[in-house]
Parts: structure tokens; C-alpha cells; sequence
């Protein structure tokens, strides 16, 4: 168990891709999205995850995470019993000094919606913003992955 604290930032350009030092392939479903408690099931490239992750503090940065390492064959079973069409997105990691931002691009029904997330040790760390981190989403649930599961991006209006 542990509590995560983490930034979430609209991507304004790929240059990133150049800094990335890995490139991750994700499929994960829901089994449950309720907005008190998710339950995810994650393929990671080969292995299997199922993470449980609870509310949100009032900020958006901070909540409790426990995750546990399942088989791939485990992982793909349950994602057939997910709530809405699992998410399919590329992860590049890109070092920011001592720490490291996780940008998602999104494919599928998310297609054109590029996210990049840092953890941090406490709400109040100080880090550099590259030049292709946007506007800053954190705790704007739309942009969680479990409403991007129910109303994917391509779905959204401009009024959303």
C-alpha cells in the first residue's frame, strides 16, 4: 500500500520522444470506476497488474494506490470482464533531473490525446516544466483513465 501523489499535464508537442530513455506498450481495463475506488487490470508489455486506487484528495494529487503483480494470462482474462473497451496507449519515460515524467499517448478511441504524469515525494515539490508540458489537468477527473474508459476523447465536445 502507499499513497500516490502525482501532476497530471496536457503535451503540447512529441519532441519529448527524443528524451525518452523507454518506450512501454499498456492495455488496462476496469473492473470498477465507482469515483471513491477504482479497481484496474493493466498488461505492462508482458506482465500483468491489478491495481485498486481510492479518492482523490481535494487537489487531485493525492490518493492511496496498491497494486499487485498478476500473470499476463491472469491480466488478459480479466480484461474481458472490464466495464467499457480497455484503453490502449504507448508510455514513453522521459528523466526530468531526478525524477521522471510518464507521457501517454493515447490510441484507439482516445487517439490525439497526449498526457504526461509526474510522481512526486510531497504536493509541494518543485520541479522544472519541459517546453512541451501544456496546461496542468490534475485532478480534472475527465482526464482520469477511468472516465476516458467511459467517455473516450474522441467523444468529447468542446463544451466538455
Amino acid at each position: 500500500m502507499s499513497i500516490e501523489i502525482e501532476r497530471k499535464f496536457l503535451v503540447t508537442n512529441n519532441t519529448f520522444i527524443l528524451n525518452s530513455h523507454k518506450k512501454q506498450f499498456i492495455k488496462q481495463g476496469f473492473l470498477n470506476s465507482n469515483k471513491d475506488r477504482t479497481v484496474r487490470i493493466r498488461v505492462l508489455d508482458h506482465q500483468g497488474y491489478i491495481t485498486v486506487k481510492g479518492i482523490s484528495n481535494k487537489s487531485g494529487t493525492t490518493r492511496f494506490e496498491w497494486e499487485k503483480e498478476i500473470s499476463v494470462q491472469e491480466a488478459e482474462s480479466l480484461l474481458l470482464l472490464t466495464e467499457q473497451e480497455p484503453i490502449e496507449k504507448f508510455r514513453y519515460l522521459v528523466k526530468n533531473n531526478n525524477l521522471v515524467f510518464e507521457v501517454d499517448i493515447f490510441e484507439g478511441s482516445n487517439k490525439g490525446l497526449i498526457i504526461a504524469e509526474i510522481e512526486l515525494s510531497n504536493e509541494n515539490q518543485k520541479f522544472n516544466k519541459p517546453e512541451w508540458i501544456g496546461a496542468e489537468v490534475t485532478g480534472d477527473i475527465k482526464y482520469y483513465n477511468s472516465s476516458l474508459s467511459t467517455l473516450p476523447f474522441s467523444k468529447w465536445s468542446k463544451n466538455n
